[in-house]
């Protein structure tokens, strides 16, 4: 890839020493960092990764900055790393991603920039009926909610299933926030619904309206709902940490900011006499619970998370009460020191019985602090939660929104930065391993786009695309002494080692011309001047016992 001078925020006192940590500069084969991607004036947009075989695939260039941890195995592990990035320029493209540990393209879906419908979250590999697959939410993101569905494809990537809300809510109004595929072939999903309610008691009206917080279990096969929960019902509203004048006043601020920059974008002047807009109002609801994980406890119960009350509910799975509230204004836990989180996202229960979360500890307010991963050691007798192992970023780093912990099977954790464009791999005991970006953080002030993904992954994964390779046969120019190449890639096949060109008269009469090492998402075959003329060419793709696994024609 194409890397720059070193990790960086935005801020150059969050710098690590070069003692601390090196930047590795990888080479990718093409990227580009024109200033015409849609950045602001004066600024260019990120560099992304390009092809010519796939010229609509623009992914970002990431750099890698290994930490004390680091080992020369990890830039060789043949697992990949799955993100949702997002970015506030048309370069690179927003999508679902898959890389390698390069940081080099594996596969992509772009998103189209144009249909609030196509904005892909959590993209990652589940088990469903035996098989791996990867699921994906596809819908509306708005305000830190979605109403979508959830797309399961299989090894070819092709959709083997949808997955979205039934029984009382009807359907397509499945959050992005979690998409968790149990072991019975259900996924549990969450979903947000307006409901009146009472909120005098949080300085709101009487009669006025929430965002409820609704769990369904859907037999992902029949779609049938077979459990349901309500956060109303079982969370009071006096438990949410959100103050509702502060986000009147906030709600206030985004309206007057709305109406000037409509104003600014019309030769006409508004004479709108609508007056401010009101929370709490079936326009507006407050949203007190914010939920943003459904996971399976250990003993079949659930774990909720819910950032707006800084808590991690146990649901029984029969009667959905509330078995235990951890952390927030109700804890039923009495919090070791250290071990209080906030505005927290995605609780798990780990093999060891330890429960992990991000612990964001922001809520783009002025009492921020640095993002971490969290383990809990939980004490169910005596009702008292510890640290166990915190997961630090290289440099402080307020992560204000989404972002995840994904324990490995080697027990290493993996955490995904959400709003901050980066991921991080840790040892067991919490050492950096390395951390990547994929934003416009490791960049100078002349870039910008943001570039923050929901969740970041890591997953052994083989992909064996129902489609064909592709191949461009251009003008290599200087680097190929002007002569012909062909440029072949295929996106989502991780089981490719070699390419080789075969070229005749006809299909018939096809022989071996040239045969290369893949050498990363696209290869380049210079076409020898034998074949240069010859009619009839195709690249076929080989795996490391020589089997031909696909095949594009050239000509």
């Amino acid at each position: 890839m194409c890397a720059g001078s070193g990790y960086g925020g935005k801020q150059p006192s969050r710098v690590l020493a070069a003692s601390a940590m090196l930047t590795v500069a990888l080479a990718v084969s093409a990227c580009t960092a024109d200033g015409g991607g849609g950045a602001a004036a004066g600024k260019q947009p990120i560099p992304h990764q390009s092809f010519a075989s796939r010229p609509d695939l623009k992914p970002p260039v990431v750099e890698i900055t290994p930490g004390p941890a680091w080992s020369a195995e990890y830039e060789q592990s043949e697992e990949f790393t799955f993100l949702t990035p997002n970015y506030g320029s048309k370069t690179p493209s927003d999508g679902a991603v898959i890389l390698d540990a390069r940081g080099e393209l594996v596969w992509m879906s772009p998103a189209e920039d144009d249909d609030p419908e196509d904005n892909p979250f959590d993209l990652r590999v589940q088990e469903y009926q035996g098989e791996p697959v990867l699921t994906v939410y596809e819908g509306t993101s708005d305000g830190g909610m979605g109403d979508g569905e959830i797309i399961v494809l299989d090894q070819s990537y092709e959709e083997i299933a949808r997955v979205t809300t039934g029984g009382s809510l009807g359907p397509g109004q499945a959050d992005f926030h979690d998409t968790t595929i149990t072991p019975e072939d259900t996924m549990l999903i969450a979903a947000y619904v307006p409901a009146p309610a009472d909120l005098r008691d949080v300085g709101g009206p009487e009669d006025g309206h929430i965002q409820d917080a609704v769990v369904q279990e859907v037999d992902i096969a029949t779609g049938d709902v077979l459990f349901e929960w309500s956060a109303i019902g079982h969370v009071p509203l006096t438990e949410t940490l959100l103050d509702f004048d502060d986000e009147q006043a906030e709600l206030e601020k985004e309206a007057e900011e709305a109406e000037e920059s409509e104003q600014a974008d019309s030769s006409e002047a508004s004479d709108s006499q609508t007056g401010p807009p009101e929370l709490g109002t079936e326009e507006h609801p407050f949203d007190y619970f914010h939920i943003n994980s459904v996971t399976e406890d250990d003993d079949g119960s659930l774990l909720v998370s819910a950032r707006h009350t800084n808590a991690v509910y146990k649901l029984d799975r029969a009667t959905g009460a509330v078995e235990w509230t951890l952390g927030g204004s109700a804890s039923d836990f009495e919090m070791g020191e250290g071990a209080d989180f906030t505005w927290q996202h995605d609780a798990h229960r780990s093999p060891d019985g330890t429960l992990t979360l991000l612990d964001n500890h922001s809520h783009g307010g002025s009492d921020d602090e640095s993002s971490r991963g969290l383990r809990l050691a939980l004490d169910g007798d005596a009702m008292t939660a510890e640290v166990a192992t915190e997961y630090l970023p290289p440099a402080d780093r307020v992560a204000s929104s989404m972002a995840n912990v994904q324990q490995l099977a080697n027990g290493n954790m993996l955490i995904g930065w959400g709003a901050r464009p980066h991921y991080s791999e840790y040892t067991p005991g919490g050492e950096l391993i390395y951390d990547v970006c994929h934003g416009d953080e490791c960049r100078e002030d002349e870039f910008e786009g943001g570039g923050g993904s929901y969740r970041a992954y890591k997953f052994a994964w083989e992909g064996r695309p129902a489609s064909d390779p592709d191949v461009v046969v251009q003008d290599g120019g200087e680097e190929y002494d002007g002569g012909p190449v062909a440029f072949v890639s295929w996106n989502g096949a991780t089981e490719v080692t070699r390419w080789r060109l075969m070229a005749g008269e006809d299909e018939g009469s096809a022989t071996e011309q040239a045969v290369v090492d893949r050498e990363g998402f696209e290869t380049a075959i210079p076409v020898p001047d034998a074949a240069a003329e010859l009619p009839y060419a195709v690249v076929e793709a080989l795996d490391a016992e020589g089997t031909v696994l696909g095949t594009a024609q050239a000509r």
